[in-house]
């Protein structure tokens, strides 16, 4: 089960929407103790829910005038390793009065799903789909009938195919326009029930995943980053231009619902970030920078833009003109962009540095340009030490950090 929680930093004025799994007790020893919690064992403003994707659980993908998304080729091509697809998925789009249904029975008091852009804007921009429409006003009713506050996210890594072949998705500043005018839509048409939007989820491992190693949608990769034998990209440099218009999209819509929706409608809106607490494999000075080096890279890609303006000093550093820069008004237009930032918190690195092994030949890329070795075990552990019972102390940890350097 997912679970979300809302806090106020008061230290940074940051509120921090931490989506992660629950886990019910840690003990250095290893040894799980039997203990039940009720809902009073938590603080009264901290918030149960769950959270969905819409290609994950939808279905009906050629059903009431959704159009095919980058998804739909990437599985449909044979991508996956299982050669599955997302056809019928949860068939969430016919079952979710069920699925509410559940949710209220297990007490669940928000829901976070994102909307799909070729259910509702079918060819990228344009015409509204009436029947994408009806469906997602129907889902938030259903939600609101039964006191589950709809939490929404805009885009989950499935924008419009058709955007892809013409101008090549997140690779063109195109898509920060379609994009805004997408959000515009969904503020207009679902801003009366939805007090929590989160523009992007995940940008900096969707980056990766689809401009890096090729494992996402769209498939471009190229070596040394791409593990997939992709068919075209370039993984030196292509990872940061999509950031960077990611960024710049997520700044574009949060001024738009600012400045036409947010008064009236009284939501708040933010971006989502692939998170996990990076700890050194030992205490050497190596290790302890590559660690720092690492957090920079993986979380500070995102936040430090939202910040600062501006990406980590040692980023701009590593990967040079790869990288690309903002301009003074787009650095203005970035900071404070944010009324929350999600913290999707999975796992536990441990983080050694790498510097030695890298080799300095050949185009860099992400990971070359971080420069660490990354690993979720620890042969140094105590016996019966996993990474399930340390995580909710990392956890903590973790936000601790995003607060203090933020």
């Amino acid at each position: 089960m997912m679970v979300m929680m809302m806090v106020s930093l008061s230290a940074s004025q940051i509120l921090l929407l931490l989506s992660s799994t629950l886990v019910v007790l840690v003990v250095v020893t290893g040894q799980v103790k039997d203990t039940s919690f009720s809902r009073d064992d938590f603080p009264s403003n901290f918030v149960f829910g769950a959270g969905s994707a819409a290609y994950q659980i939808e279905g009906a993908v050629a059903e009431d005038g959704r159009t095919p998304s980058i998804w739909d080729k990437f599985t449909h091509e044979g991508h996956m390793p299982d050669h599955s697809t997302a056809d019928i998925a949860c068939d969430g789009y016919h079952k979710y009065k069920e699925d509410v249904k559940i949710m209220s029975d297990i007490g669940l008091e928000a829901y976070r799903f994102s909307i799909s852009w070729t259910r509702l804007l079918p060819y990228g921009r344009g015409a509204i789909n009436q029947k994408g429409l009806e469906y997602y006003n129907r889902l938030i009713d259903e939600l609101v009938t039964h006191g589950i506050e709809p939490h929404v996210t805009i885009y989950h890594i499935d924008h419009p195919q058709i955007l892809e072949d013409e101008y090549g998705g997140w690779l063109s500043p195109r898509m920060i326009d379609d994009f805004t005018a997408f959000a515009d839509v969904c503020f207009r048409e679902f801003g009366d029930r939805v007090s929590h939007w989160t523009t992007i989820n995940e940008p900096n491992i969707m980056c990766l995943g689809s401009y890096d190693s090729g494992q996402f949608p769209p498939r471009q990769c190229s070596p040394p980053g791409g593990t997939f034998n992709c068919a075209a990209g370039n993984s030196s440099i292509e990872p940061y231009i999509a950031m960077h218009n990611i960024l710049l999209a997520h700044a574009s819509v949060v001024a738009i619902y600012r400045e036409k929706y947010q008064a009236k409608q009284k939501g708040l809106i933010g971006i989502n970030v692939y998170a996990f607490w990076c700890t050194p494999l030992t205490n050497s000075s190596a290790d302890v920078a590559a660690t720092q080096r690492a957090t920079d890279f993986y979380t500070g890609w995102v936040v430090n833009p939202l910040v600062f303006g501006d990406y980590p000093k040692i980023m701009k550093k590593n990967a040079g003109s790869r990288i690309p820069s903002f301009t003074k008004r787009q650095s203005e237009l970035l900071k404070g962009s944010f009324d929350f930032i999600g913290l999707n918190h999975y796992f536990v690195a441990y983080i050694k540095d790498n510097s030695r092994n890298s080799s300095k030949s050949g185009p860099g890329d992400f990971k070359s340009d971080m420069n660490v070795k990354l690993s979720v075990t620890n042969e140094e552990m105590p016996p019966g030490t996993t990474m399930a019972i340390l995580l909710s102390i990392f956890m903590k940890m973790d936000l601790e950090h995003l607060t203090m350097k933020h």
